[in-house]
Order: structure tokens, then sequence, then C-alpha cells
């Protein structure tokens, strides 16, 4: 284990917390989530608190702002912001701390943000409940908290609503939320994993000058690589218990714990492409499908597709212009941008869930998009799809038997029992135990809801697999093991897969051939290696060097640009 920090010391904290217990529920059901966490967060320093889901990161975060929940049992020997003893404060105390002397964020920016207002408005309500900003000023603050946290065009952007923003959108409006206030210190909570490496790193950027202005920043990551970035300080949490504690550049280029070093090598890159990310778990077994005797055809080709969409303003937005593609059996084709690029406008064209202004999509050599919906159900079978979210696309009130029944092909004469004998396949494919059948998605942790998802979308036994940031949400150890499960399932059987990602490292492991994408465009192609090591377009240069500061394997922990 690594040496302690004096960091730890408690003098001139900004925040102290000693011997913290946090359990939930009562008598034989009482869960203690959290075990004797101690640390410190001084003034102009960064505290990385890292682990999986269920290591106790989050509740440790909602604890720090009061909002852990009535049901929470929280017990500390200490916990203090500067001289406030936060043990025994009061909602309205909590009300008046929050937001203006402890900013918090949050990772899931579509529950956070109010649905059915402009994203100003959340923002504007903040400066407003604190007092910071006249009202007359209060538009030209919201916009340029938006700019500041990387959103662009952000005087359009902070009249539109949370469900019209992508996912990064979103998350960049609720930090600039947080930072509304001019917080003391920052409790930032998975701030950057839905957003691309870009605007991970000027969003660290943010965070990092922050820092350097004298504010103390509490980050919760499950990604080491982004930790590496921002962090002094790195606490691994693991089942509540810290298991490795110290200096980041320290930490993350010696780590002593095995927990710690699984976390380092679970992080996907160019350096993993053909090996297992995650090589203590077993591959799962698949009956291999004979392969074509002879393509002649891509399993899907994308020929000059465009897609325009109608702004507020009544201005036309062109999201995809002119791409084409070809993807072959057996292969992956990743498509990497920044949030706007087009990347998902392109999935839902070659799914055929959006209507072309122009080009043509191709499945097996037949026309696709060109087909009326009633002729194209005879193929839809052929080209399936994993989601981001599969929590938002499972009915909640079906158990994960009925929700891959739905989809298990239905033959004449075939009985019940041997389509249930097809889910318990699936389930076994995608390493599941059998008991998750009867279980809600809702009571599943989230890789097994994508491994649910992914079982979904094998049922039809596709030719295609469309994947738009199927990873992005997950734990680094558990995308590490879903990775792996693609790169099993497509050597047994075969399948292809459209890979969308902002993800470089993700990308540069599994894809085959990548396309880089730009406002709409394709502005480079290529083999992956080719196109991460020696990028010839101005923009794939700048998304390149901004992800190589979230490489762990490429450079020493806590070397970043977003340093000072």
């Amino acid at each position: 284990m690594s040496t302690p920090n004096t960091e730890d010391s408690t003098a001139g904290a900004a925040l102290s917390v000693e011997d913290l217990h946090i359990g939930f529920g009562s008598g034989a059901r009482f869960r203690e989530v959290v075990h004797g966490l101690t640390f410190a967060l001084h003034p102009g320093r960064c505290v990385a608190l890292v682990g999986e889901s269920g290591s106790g990161k989050s509740a440790t975060a909602r604890t720090l702002v009061g909002l852990t929940g009535d049901s929470a049992h929280v017990e500390a020997g200490r916990l203090s912001f500067g001289d406030t003893d936060l043990r025994g404060l009061g909602e309205r105390a909590w009300r008046g701390m929050r937001g203006s002397r402890i900013g918090f964020v949050l990772q899931d920016a579509l529950v956070a943000l109010d649905p059915v207002r402009p994203v100003g408005r959340d923002i504007a309500e903040a400066l407003r409940n604190h007092h910071t900003v006249p009202r007359t000023a209060r538009h030209g603050r919201v916009v340029d908290l938006l700019a500041a946290a990387g959103v662009p065009e952000p005087d359009m952007r902070a009249r539109q609503r949370p469900g019209v923003l992508s996912g990064g959108l979103r998350q960049r409006a609720l930090i600039a939320s947080a930072l509304a206030a001019d917080p003391e210190i920052v409790i930032a909570d998975e701030p950057t994993t839905a957003l691309d490496a870009t605007v991970q790193a000027q969003v660290l950027e943010l965070l990092a000058g922050m820092r350097a202005a004298g504010r103390g920043i509490l980050l919760i990551s499950h990604d080491l690589s982004v930790v590496s970035r921002l962090a002094d300080d790195v606490l691994v949490l693991q089942n509540g218990h810290i298991v490795e504690r110290g200096p980041a550049r320290d930490l993350l280029s010696a780590p002593q714990h095995p927990y710690t070093r699984a976390l380092l090598d679970a992080v996907p890159g160019r350096h993993t492409r053909g090996r297992r990310l995650a090589p203590s778990a077993p591959a799962v077994p698949v009956e291999p499908r004979p392969a074509p005797s002879a393509e002649r055809e891509p399993v899907l080709r994308a020929t000059g597709l465009v897609k325009d969409f109608r702004r507020p303003d009544g201005t036309v937005h062109r999201a995809v212009d002119d791409v084409s593609f070809d993807l072959h059996h057996g292969q992956t084709l990743g498509i990497v941008g920044e949030s706007g690029s087009g990347k998902s406008t392109t999935a839902r064209l070659a799914l055929a869930l959006q209507a072309a202004d122009g080009g043509e999509v191709r499945v097996l050599g037949r026309p696709w998009s060109a087909m009326r919906e009633r002729d194209r159900r005879a193929l839809r079978s052929r080209v399936s799809v994993v989601d981001q979210d599969p929590l938002s696309s499972f009915d909640p009130r079906w158990d994960v038997e009925r929700i891959l029944l739905d989809v298990v092909p239905r033959e004449r004469g075939v009985p019940a029992a041997r389509r249930r004998e097809r889910v318990a396949d699936l389930l076994n494919q995608v390493g599941l135990a059998d008991e998750v059948r009867a279980r809600h998605p809702l009571t599943l942790s989230g890789g097994q809801r994508q491994r649910v998802a992914i079982a979904r979308a094998l049922a039809p036994d596709p030719d295609v697999i469309v994947l738009d940031e199927a990873v992005s949400a997950l734990d680094v150890s558990v995308q590490a093991q879903i990775l792996d499960l693609l790169t099993d399932l497509q050597r047994a059987r075969g399948v292809s897969y459209l890979f969308i990602s902002h993800d470089l490292g993700v990308i540069a492991h599994l894809s085959d051939r990548v396309l880089v994408m730009q406002d709409g465009r394709v502005i480079e192609r290529g083999d992956p290696e080719q196109v991460f090591t020696d990028p010839q377009h101005p923009y794939t240069r700048q998304l390149v060097e901004a992800g190589q500061g979230f490489d762990v394997a490429a450079q020493p922990a806590g070397s970043g640009a977003a340093r000072g």
C-alpha cells in the first residue's frame, strides 16, 4: 500500500473526513457501504476517489452535500467544512451551503436538470438563490458559464430544454450550474463520463483552473485515465474500503494493490489491441456458426448519406453530410468524433430509424433505406442495436425473460419451452446466470443491464449490431468485460459491429477500420494504428492529442496538460 500523503492532515483543510461510515436500511436489512473512510481536502488541491460501482464513491459524495437521504445512517469521527460541523446540519442550512460554498456535479445530467424548462433557467436559478448576480446581468452570466464549460453556441443552448441536447451538452450545462455561485470547493461525481476527449480536456482545464485559484476539488471517478490528468492524491475504494492511497503520480505509475493494478490493466487503447482486458474472466462459450463461403457485398454499405434538421430559429443544420462507408463480415468499423459530429445520427440512418435526405443504405446487398417499413421488416432481424442507456429501452414492468422472449423469433410449431431454452442460451452467451431471467431491469447493475441488451441484440441472430456509446457509462472493469465479450462473440459468430464512440481508447482497441467525423463529415478514415499514430487531418491530430492525456499507459500520471 502506498504511503499516506501528508495532505491527509486536517490542519488548514477545506473539508475534513475522519472514520466515515455510511449504511442503508435497518435491522436484518442494514447494509454498510462505506467503512471508515478518512481523508482531507485542502484549498488548491484535488483528491480523487476511485473505484467501481458499489465501492461507496457516490454515497460519500452525496453525504458531503447532505443528499444521502432519510434512509441513510451516517457516522463519522469528524465531518467538517472549514469550521462548520456537517454532522448535525439541517436541510435549511444545507440549502444555503450547497451551490454557494460547495458545488456538486452529478453524473446523470438528464435527471439532475429540469426537463420542462430551458437549461439556462436552471443556471439562472442558482444565481438567484445565492444572490450572486443582479437580475439584469443573469442571462449574460449564464451564457459565460456555458461557454466556460465548453458549450458551443451558448446563447442558443441556454434557451433549449435538456431533452434536445446531447448527453455531453447536458453534462456541460450541469457543470455550468454547479459553478454558477463560485463555490469554495467542487465535488464532481463522474463529471466527464459522457464527454468526448476534447471536451473532457476542456472540463478538466476548467476544474484545474479552479484548483489553481485556490479551490479544492473532490473528483469521484472510475476512470483512472481521467484521474491522472487532474488529481494530486488518489484514494482507491473497493467495497467501501480504502485499499490503496497516495500521490497520484506514484500510485498510478506503480500501483501496489492487485485491485488497482486490475483497474489500470482494464483501460483500453492501442496498446491493448489483440489481448483480453479482463484476463481473469473466462471467454464466453459460444457455438460457432458457419462463415459465408464467399462474400460478394459488404454486410452494410452506406453511400452519400445526408441528413438535415431545422433549428428553433428556422435555420437548417446539416447533421450528416455525404457520409459513405462499408462494413464487412466479421469486422468492426469504429466511428469516432465529438458530440455533435454526426455519429449518432449516422447510426440512426444506418438502422433506418430516421429517413435520410440523401444517399442510401444497403444491407446484405439489398436496398434498406429506400424500402417501405413494412417491406423492411423481413430484413429487420439482420440488423440489431445496443444503446448507451439500455434501461430506457427496456419496459420496466417486464422481467429479463420477457424482454428476451419478445425478440426471440417465433416459429410455427416450436413449443414455448424451446423458446425459453433459447433465453437460457442467450444469457449463457453473455455470461449471465440463469437466475437473472426472473429479475427486472431496475434490480440489475449497469454491467448486467448492458449484457441483457447485448443478449437481446443477439436473439434474432443478426449479421450487424450497431452499438452507440454502448460502454461509455460503464466502470472500467465492467467495460473491459463487455469489450472482451463483444470480441468473443464476433470471433465465434462472425457478427459485424458498427461501433459509435467518443472514446478513442475503446475505438483503438476494438476496431478494424476507423472513421473520424467532424461537423457531419468524414474527415479521415483508415486502419486504427495509422489514424491514431499518424493522423493526417488537423482535427484528428487535435482529437488524438486531447486523448493522449487520458492514456494512462502513454505517460506518467499527473503529467497531463490540465495540470497548472
